[in-house]
Protein backbone atom coordinates (compact mmCIF):
# COMPACT_ATOMS: atom_id res chain seq x y z
CA UNK A 1 0.00 0.00 0.00
CA UNK A 2 1.41 3.59 -0.56
CA UNK A 3 2.03 6.04 1.90
CA UNK A 4 -0.52 8.26 2.19
CA UNK A 5 -3.35 6.11 0.36
CA UNK A 6 -6.06 4.01 2.13
CA UNK A 7 -7.87 0.58 0.37
CA UNK A 8 -11.84 1.13 0.09
CA UNK A 9 -13.60 -1.93 0.08
CA UNK A 10 -10.43 -3.92 -0.73
CA UNK A 11 -10.64 -2.25 -4.06
CA UNK A 12 -8.52 0.58 -5.85
CA UNK A 13 -6.57 2.84 -2.92
CA UNK A 14 -8.27 6.31 -2.92
CA UNK A 15 -6.24 9.24 -1.73
CA UNK A 16 -6.03 10.71 1.57
CA UNK A 17 -6.46 14.29 2.28
CA UNK A 18 -2.94 14.18 3.29
CA UNK A 19 -1.80 12.38 0.13
CA UNK A 20 1.59 13.73 -1.56
CA UNK A 21 2.04 15.37 -5.01
CA UNK A 22 3.51 12.02 -5.83
CA UNK A 23 1.08 9.72 -4.39
CA UNK A 24 -1.63 11.31 -6.43
CA UNK A 25 0.15 11.58 -9.89
CA UNK A 26 1.34 7.45 -8.94
CA UNK A 27 -2.24 7.02 -8.51
CA UNK A 28 -3.04 8.71 -11.87
CA UNK A 29 -1.11 6.98 -13.66
CA UNK A 30 -2.93 3.92 -12.50
CA UNK A 31 -6.10 5.03 -13.75
CA UNK A 32 -4.56 6.87 -17.15
CA UNK A 33 -3.51 3.21 -18.02
CA UNK A 34 -5.95 0.89 -16.71
CA UNK A 35 -3.28 -0.87 -14.58
CA UNK A 36 -2.56 -1.72 -11.01
CA UNK A 37 -6.16 -2.83 -10.66
CA UNK A 38 -7.35 0.73 -11.37
CA UNK A 39 -9.78 1.14 -14.13
CA UNK A 40 -9.26 2.93 -16.99
CA UNK A 41 -11.05 6.26 -16.74
CA UNK A 42 -9.43 9.53 -17.41
CA UNK A 43 -11.57 11.74 -15.68
CA UNK A 44 -10.37 10.25 -12.61
CA UNK A 45 -6.68 10.34 -13.90
CA UNK A 46 -7.08 14.23 -14.88
CA UNK A 47 -8.64 14.85 -11.39
CA UNK A 48 -5.82 12.91 -9.78
CA UNK A 49 -2.82 14.99 -12.07
CA UNK A 50 -5.31 18.05 -11.08
CA UNK A 51 -4.46 17.62 -7.58
CA UNK A 52 -0.86 16.08 -7.83
CA UNK A 53 0.08 19.14 -9.66
CA UNK A 54 -1.30 21.90 -7.07
CA UNK A 55 0.89 19.58 -4.31
CA UNK A 56 4.10 20.20 -6.45
CA UNK A 57 3.87 17.37 -8.71
CA UNK A 58 5.83 19.09 -12.07
CA UNK A 59 5.32 15.76 -13.56
CA UNK A 60 1.26 15.74 -13.43
CA UNK A 61 1.18 19.00 -15.37
CA UNK A 62 2.39 17.29 -18.22
CA UNK A 63 0.22 14.47 -18.12
CA UNK A 64 -3.08 16.48 -16.88
CA UNK A 65 -1.96 18.50 -20.33
CA UNK A 66 -1.57 15.66 -22.45
CA UNK A 67 -4.83 13.32 -20.64
CA UNK A 68 -6.58 16.81 -21.35
CA UNK A 69 -5.96 16.94 -25.20
CA UNK A 70 -7.82 12.92 -25.42
CA UNK A 71 -10.88 14.37 -23.64
CA UNK A 72 -13.51 15.83 -24.36
CA UNK A 73 -14.32 19.50 -22.64
CA UNK A 74 -17.28 18.22 -20.49
CA UNK A 75 -15.10 15.46 -19.17
CA UNK A 76 -12.24 18.00 -17.97
CA UNK A 77 -15.23 19.69 -16.41
CA UNK A 78 -16.21 16.82 -14.78
CA UNK A 79 -12.73 16.16 -13.54
CA UNK A 80 -11.85 19.39 -12.30
CA UNK A 81 -15.63 19.79 -10.21
CA UNK A 82 -14.29 16.30 -8.85
CA UNK A 83 -11.01 17.84 -7.74
CA UNK A 84 -12.31 20.83 -6.00
CA UNK A 85 -15.21 18.50 -3.70
CA UNK A 86 -11.88 15.97 -2.94
CA UNK A 87 -10.26 19.19 -1.85
CA UNK A 88 -13.27 20.35 -0.18
CA UNK A 89 -14.14 17.64 1.78
CA UNK A 90 -9.97 17.54 3.12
Amino acid sequence: MLHGMEVANEALPLPKPDASGDELFRLGLLYSTGQGGAPLDYVSAHMLFNLAAMRGSVEAKVYRKELADEMALEDVAEAQRQAREWLARG
